[in-house]
């Protein structure tokens, strides 16, 4: 069997475990620290996500979190390579590693700088707000005639729908340039809706329209009753004309 030594490499090969650990070791204990840094950095941007960009003599630090957790520390030296201090990926390369904490303590002071800065930033920022007024007089009276509109279009529909047999439908008319559609179910309102699809819903099984839009479409509602009118009375005209 051919040996190292025959082959001409008659060097011991040096275990890396004791780098390794060592390595683990600095890194963890940088985790815990710049951990804190993370922490108040959540806090003071008051997001589940953020990243805090620290310049110092050596370079420039990256701190970044999730939900206060740290989620990675990059250095970036004024030469050399980017190198991941503490990240969810690989370990960083030893000799990067050294350098990085070289100017570690650096950063934690740009930090501390960074939080003093702040300092008072908001002392002669009053709390004294004034009152909202309420709008409970204005949505008291977007709901009386909405209430209004209901109970006209519950009639119309009632009787389209006794009218037409079918369990559901729509009744639709064109008033001042608008497309208004009532459509309904088995008798009972579905829904008014204004401008076709994408337009403004005054009545739907979801959220009440503003009061702007109650406003803008309150009187041209009549002619829409006015044109169920004409409907009507031309059905009844039709069916007069019968002979049995």
């Amino acid at each position: 069997m051919t040996s190292h030594a025959d082959l001409g490499f008659d060097i011991d090969i040096r275990d890396t475990d004791a780098v390794a650990d060592r390595r683990d070791e600095l890194v963890a204990a940088v985790r815990d620290h710049a951990g804190q840094i993370a922490y108040q950095l959540a806090r003071l941007q008051g997001g589940d996500y953020g990243r805090q960009a620290l310049s110092t003599p050596g370079g420039e630090w990256t701190v970044k979190h999730e939900a206060g957790e740290l989620e990675f520390l990059l250095f970036s030296p004024t030469s050399g390579s980017d190198v991941y201090v503490v990240s969810t990926k690989q370990p960083p390369d030893p000799g990067a590693l050294a350098t990085a904490l070289a100017d570690y303590p650096n950063v934690v002071a740009a930090w501390n700088d960074h939080v003093a800065s702040l300092s008072g930033v908001l002392d002669d920022v009053s709390a004294d707000f004034p009152e909202p007024d309420s709008t409970d007089g204005l949505v008291a009276e977007r709901d009386r005639v909405l209430d209004a509109i209901r109970d006209a279009c519950s009639v119309m529909a009632g009787e389209i729908y006794r009218y037409e047999g079918d369990e559901y439908g729509t009744f639709t008319s064109r008033v001042d340039g608008d497309r208004w559609e009532l459509k309904w179910d088995e008798g009972t309102v579905s829904y008014l809706r204004v401008g076709g699809t994408g337009g403004c819903y005054l009545l739907s099984q979801y959220e009440a329209p503003s009061a702007l839009d109650v406003r803008e479409y309150a009187e041209p509602f009549r002619g829409f009753v006015d044109a169920y009118n004409e409907f009507v009375a031309d059905a009844e005209s039709d069916l007069a004309a019968v002979d049995l």
